[in-house]
């Protein structure tokens, strides 16, 4: 009987056994099945950026402004990138910094500017789910790692004008290194958490974006679910990156100001504003830009002055920064001098 006994506790624990075996599998096939569908969702889901199409007859007019200002784009920051490799004049930690946020205007105008062409000229103006998800995810590393980067190099400017004697020490090759390295790196952790967050809303069908990018507040005003969450969490973290970087901007620029009205010679005080002058121009013109867009009243009522602006701060700006650092500095101009009169010496031969 104690046999039976134990063959038939052996029996039940074998079933136990093989029923806790069938629902791990059920669950799985069901885990499965969930993936499946929400691959199948993502794969049916399609994006339509209505960009400019209401305004047909400007269609090639733009494409051709749109064109020339890429254009420039890629040559003035390439060519900045270049300029500050080959002179050895201009390996210091300012142009180490600005050949940093020439590659991430690059980029940045890189991953929104293509499209909006391609837009202008065909009538399929579609973007899959995956495209408009990582035009997103691409386009909000480079933005959030400009906003640092324009702070870090008002830090360089801060110790630059405020302790001279010191600047070459504070700020070593090894600090230069970690402050770029957190710009980008902090610019990934945001584009990580804001596609996590968007990638928890549904999207159904075909969506039209009445933009020429895919911006958050556009993607997620075509949602099926509810965006709260990830409004909110947007919200927060682009309100905390603008507060933080432009308080680094503005307090370094106090100091530097106290400084330079301290200055005996108004010489002095002509250079530092003259070395100043550039990087002020493109904090005012970036940080500008973005606080009309997001905080001025019924600024984003209107679409048409949505797309104005966007335009402005992904394509007109990242074309404008090189311009604005060349123009007014004589070691970038003297070596682009350089760079031409070799290039006539070498045509000549």
């Amino acid at each position: 009987m104690t046999v039976a006994m134990s063959k038939g506790s052996s029996g039940g624990k074998v079933i136990v056994r093989h029923q806790e075996i069938l629902h791990l599998t059920s669950l799985n096939q069901i885990s499965c099945i969930v993936h499946r569908n929400q691959e199948n969702q993502s794969a049916e889901v399609t994006f339509i950026l209505l960009g400019f199409s209401e305004y047909p007859e400007l269609q090639m007019p733009l494409f051709f402004l749109f064109f020339t200002i890429y254009t420039v784009t890629v040559l003035g920051n390439l060519g900045m990138v270049m300029i500050i490799q080959i002179n050895p004049k201009l390996h210091t930690p300012m142009y180490f910094f600005l050949s940093h946020l020439s590659f991430v205007d690059f980029c940045y105008s890189t991953v929104v500017t293509p499209k909006l062409l391609e837009n202008l000229v065909v009538e399929d103006r579609t973007i899959s789910f995956i495209g408009c998800i990582m035009q997103f995810f691409f386009a909000c590393i480079f933005v959030v790692t400009e906003t640092f980067m324009l702070a870090v190099m008002a830090y360089d400017r801060f110790v630059a004008v405020c302790n001279p004697l010191l600047y070459t020490v504070v700020m070593s090759q090894k600090l230069c290194f970690l402050l770029v390295s957190a710009s980008y790196s902090w610019g990934i952790a945001c584009s990580l958490t804001y596609t996590y967050f968007l990638l928890t809303l549904s999207f159904c069908g075909t969506n039209f974006i009445n933009n020429f990018v895919c911006e958050h507040a556009a993607i997620v005003s075509v949602s099926c679910s509810d965006p709260y969450i990830s409004q909110k969490i947007i919200l927060v973290s682009a309100t905390f990156n603008e507060i933080s970087s432009l308080m680094i901007i503005l307090t370094s620029y106090v100091f530097i100001f106290i400084t330079v009205m301290k200055m005996p010679s108004t010489g002095g005080r002509h250079k530092v504003f003259s070395t100043c002058a550039s990087h002020l121009t493109a904090i005012t013109i970036f940080h500008g830009t973005i606080l009309f867009l997001y905080c001025v009243p019924d600024s984003r009522s209107s679409w048409l002055m949505v797309k104005v602006a966007s335009v402005f701060y992904t394509v007109v700006i990242p074309m404008l920064n090189p311009l604005i650092y060349s123009l007014r500095n004589k070691d970038v101009k003297e070596t682009v001098k350089k760079l031409i009169n070799v290039k006539l010496f070498c045509d000549k031969i």
